[in-house]
């Protein structure tokens, strides 16, 4: 389908920067709802952020067979830094997601921070030029200086930069980012920049297009943007993007239509008569106030930065003041906290439904006897406030008030994976597409929690009954009591207060305390495989003599070449072998003994979503009890008995978290 075909939707607004975004989605090809493509495209596009973050600003990948096949692509302005393209990306990608509802074929161009763009279709587009069609945002105030010099400047930069893009020994191919002096107080400030897959003549041919659309359609206007499916150039009379500060501006033209200021003479001092040229006293004003501003912008800046510091590594529970609900008001809305309506029960308390403010919400109330003290619950409300993910549980508020700790969750009406996947009767309303979609889902908030977010959040307590289903069976991860926030160069820690759940926990961090992201990763294959199976992860009958537990068993079956066997019988007769035998390969991946072998979030989405990726094999799992006796399974049986499947229920081992 081609792209003239899509209805674009425009936003332009000018408050000191330009907010700049577009967005298409195509008008004659369309799918069906729930279909293969949506879920294809659902993948590929989420998986956009991290890829097109990592690889230098650039990505596309395809997903699917036949007419179910997607093609997409992300790109971000050169320079921008990784976590800030991700942002964009993800934001674009929700952008497409949200608004072309079953459309084959959508565009989008959205300013978060920096310009970035995202587009699929159900063809392949990659390497190919799209000149047509076009679109152009412009400002709608006039140029006032003299119009004709004016476009001499103008036209002499676009020139420059065209060059400079597609030129073969250029080091900067594709991009551009130039300025031109039009007085000493006015400045034109361009960018441009090709998809990289092009072909230099294709990416001339664009940006020569959108330079001549620009002045055809909006010259005269005080910047504008040229938008193509392959290209994109804009220009300003203000510093738009951070890449300006790292170019050096030539001086002004020097033309009758923008003079430079006329030496005059000034009367002298009773000492004597001097002669002073008004240019002179300029030359010494300006750079003046020019240095005293950069001296208070720097001042200001080391006091937000020191602000934010504060801010990012405090607890306090002041910093989410706004979310803070009233006690009477949760009171009123479980009824007291009546016993009708409790959801769900664990070791940390109990979990309510009510309605505040006419929306139904899950409520947490925290057992005075929990371990999860004020500094836990704390760190719960700051972590999820801070995430803003659909595949994260999201936190409305909190309550605060004497020995009462209370959390206020959006309503997942259909309570935890573990309530599900457990029980033999309701086992059967997760056929493998919903697994699968689990497993993707889960995934995409992990990634979202290590590499997405603007900090590295490791959960330490992934499990499924830590794992909410929404009305259309779609994951949100949920308590964050035990999670541990971490700067963007830091990825792991130690200590000598192990949190968390037996059975999910790897190694290195029962035994020597050491957690990191590949401790979620290991968290995380176990629970795949708790998802392929329908079984809990702890114990696994084999015969009347010996048990195994989940990882060893799965370990064995794959020794064993029959990976199959690991399958949930409620599900074996009907599902994607060959994409349940890679999610055991993922899985196994994930729960290896060393944590440098197990692959992070990005890497696993990967193979998830790109069958052609090539999978390693596994190394031996980490696990502790392989074959136990008899007589110990009985007790372990009689203890899990009185453990049942709740709504986020949180284990702990005999030591306190943290």
């Amino acid at each position: 389908m081609e792209l003239k075909n899509l209805f674009p939707i425009f936003w332009f607004v000018l408050v000191g920067f330009a907010v700049v975004s577009a967005q298409e989605c195509g008008k004659t090809g369309f799918f069906v709802p729930q279909s293969r493509y949506e879920t294809n495209r659902g993948l590929l596009l989420s998986s956009l952020p991290s890829n097109v973050s990592a690889r230098g600003g650039f990505y596309n990948s395809s997903i699917g067979q036949g007419p179910d096949r997607v093609y997409a692509l992300g790109m971000c302005i050169e320079g921008a830094e990784p976590d800030v393209c991700s942002d964009c990306i993800e934001y674009a990608s929700n952008l497409l997601l949200d608004t072309c509802l079953n459309q084959t074929e959508g565009l989008a161009w959205p300013e978060k921070r920096i310009l970035c763009m995202v587009r699929y279709s159900n063809s392949s587009f990659f390497g190919s030029l799209k000149a047509e069609p076009h679109f152009y945002i412009h400002n709608v105030d006039d140029i006032t200086s003299n119009l004709t010099e004016f476009d001499q400047v103008w036209e002499e930069l676009a020139r420059r930069m065209i060059a400079s893009t597609t030129s073969p020994s250029s080091k900067r191919k594709y991009y551009a980012a130039d300025v031109a002096a039009l007085t000493a107080f006015q400045i034109i400030y361009a960018l441009m920049q090709c998809t990289p897959d092009l072909s230099l003549e294709d990416c001339h041919i664009c940006l020569r297009q959108s330079v001549g659309d620009y002045e055809t359609c909006c010259n005269g206007k005080q910047g504008g943007i040229v938008y193509r499916a392959s290209c994109v150039f804009r220009w300003e009379l203000f510093p738009f993007s951070e890449a300006f500060s790292r170019i050096s501006l030539a001086p002004p033209p020097q033309s009758p239509a923008f003079p430079t200021l006329p030496a005059v003479t000034n009367t002298a001092t009773k000492k004597g008569s001097i002669t002073i040229s008004i240019g002179i006293v300029w030359a010494i004003i300006i750079p003046t106030v020019i240095v005293v501003f950069l001296v208070l912008l720097a001042l200001g800046f080391v006091v937000y930065r020191r602000r934010k510091s504060y801010q990012g590594s405090s607890t306090d529970i002041t910093i989410t003041h706004s979310l803070q609900f009233d006690f009477k008001a949760i009171e009123d809305a479980t009824n007291k906290f009546s016993e009708s309506n409790i959801i769900g029960r664990g070791g940390f308390g109990e979990v309510f439904m009510g309605v505040l403010n006419g929306t139904e919400v899950a409520i947490k109330r925290l057992s005075k006897a929990s371990r999860q003290g004020a500094r836990e619950f704390k760190n719960e409300v700051v972590v999820v406030a801070k995430l803003h993910h659909r595949n994260l549980v999201k936190l409305l508020g909190f309550c605060l008030e004497g020995e009462e700790k209370i959390l206020v969750y959006e309503f997942v009406p259909n309570k935890s994976l573990d309530y599900f996947l457990f029980d033999p009767t309701k086992q059967g309303q997760l056929d493998w597409t919903k697994r699968y979609n689990i497993i993707r889902g889960i995934t995409r908030g992990i990634l979202y929690l290590h590499q997405d977010s603007r900090l590295t959040i490791i959960h330490r307590d992934l499990k499924a009954s830590n794992i909410l289903l929404d009305a259309d069976m779609n994951p949100k991860i949920a308590d964050f009591g035990m999670a541990r926030i971490f700067g963007i160069d830091q990825s792991g820690a130690n200590t000598k207060k192990i949190a968390g759940t037996r059975g999910y926990m790897p190694p290195e961090y029962v035994r020597q305390g050491q957690f990191s992201t590949r401790s979620d990763v290991y968290s995380f294959g176990v629970l795949v495989l708790e998802i392929i199976c329908g079984r809990n992860n702890r114990f696994i009958h084999q015969s009347d003599t010996t048990v195994e537990n989940l990882v060893t068993y799965a370990w064995r079956l794959w020794r064993n070449d029959s990976p199959l066997e690991l399958v949930d019988p409620t599900i074996s007769e009907n599902c994607e072998t060959e994409e349940v035998t890679r999610c055991i390969h993922i899985a196994l991946l994930c729960v290896q003994h060393n944590p440098t072998d197990r692959p992070s979030l990005s890497t696993i989405n990967m193979m998830l979503i790109n069958n052609s990726y090539v999978l390693p094999d596994p190394q031996q799992p980490g696990f502790f009890f392989p074959i136990i006796s008899n007589q110990e399974r009985d007790g372990l049986d009689s203890m899990n008995r009185s453990n049942p499947q709740t709504i986020n229920d949180v284990t702990i081992t005999d030591f306190e978290p943290r």
